[in-house]
């Protein structure tokens, strides 16, 4: 019988390859908002942009309706395109993100065989019209037990906060047997840090630990995560 009795599952950039749907969205609407070409250079230059403001977010020194314009808006001043169109660019953005649809390591066959023998839930901290978007495109909504997005709960990962409406689902399961998996140290791993659950870290791409967090589990790929439920 597996210790472990509930998963819960990040989706950006552990199931679902995020940055080709990033790229992808970005670069139709560069075309759509006549910016011209978004280069490799700048993509990446959004990505830090993107990534030092969801840092502040998770952190609670920024707000969300200020990460998700103001990464635009630094973004767009760096390289002289018209500022005041980060609103609808950013609006737009949120559902662009589900138009393209790419899973990490066969991420839905996995998360399909699990179905039934743990109770999985998503935890993200996307905004609502992209996470919807995403989950419904990808058929993820029909094998997820249940799903968390921080814009409905008002709280983002890592706050405990966060994982009060996830607890109060899956009821009088010892914290022991509940798994969190994700990419994110500073997120996931901090997140089920701040709530006493096993962490297990999507790291695919061999990246040093550069944050003071507990990692129980560190895995390259999706699939490494069968033995650890297995026990």
């Amino acid at each position: 019988m597996s210790k472990i009795k509930v998963v819960l599952w990040d989706v950006d950039a552990t199931l679902l390859n995020f940055e080709k749907a990033e790229k992808a969205a970005i670069n139709s609407l560069f075309e759509e908002f006549g910016f011209g070409e978004c280069t490799e250079e700048m993509l990446q230059n959004y990505m830090k942009i993107n990534r030092r403001h969801w840092e502040a977010l998770e952190k609670g020194t920024m707000e969300k309706p200020q990460v998700l314009v103001g990464r635009f808006q630094e973004f767009f001043g760096a390289y002289g395109l018209d500022v005041s169109k980060a609103p609808a660019f950013n609006e737009l953005y949120q559902v662009r993100l589900g138009d393209t649809i790419v899973f990490n390591d066969n991420g839905y066959e996995l998360v399909e065989s699990l179905k039934g023998k743990v109770l999985q839930c998503a935890v993200t901290n996307g905004t609502k019209v992209a996470q919807d978007r995403k989950l419904e495109k990808s058929g993820l909504i029909h094998l997820f037990d249940q799903v968390f997005i921080s814009d409905v709960i008002g709280y983002e990962k890592p706050s405990v906060e966060f994982f009060a409406p996830v607890f109060e689902y899956i009821g009088d399961v010892d914290k022991s047997e509940i798994l969190i998996i994700g990419d994110s140290l500073t997120s996931d791993i901090r997140g089920g840090n701040n709530v006493g659950i096993l962490t297990c870290w999507y790291n695919p791409q061999g990246k040093v630990k550069d944050r003071d967090v507990q990692v129980d589990y560190e895995i390259k790929d999706l699939n490494e995560v069968l033995s650890i439920i297995e026990g």
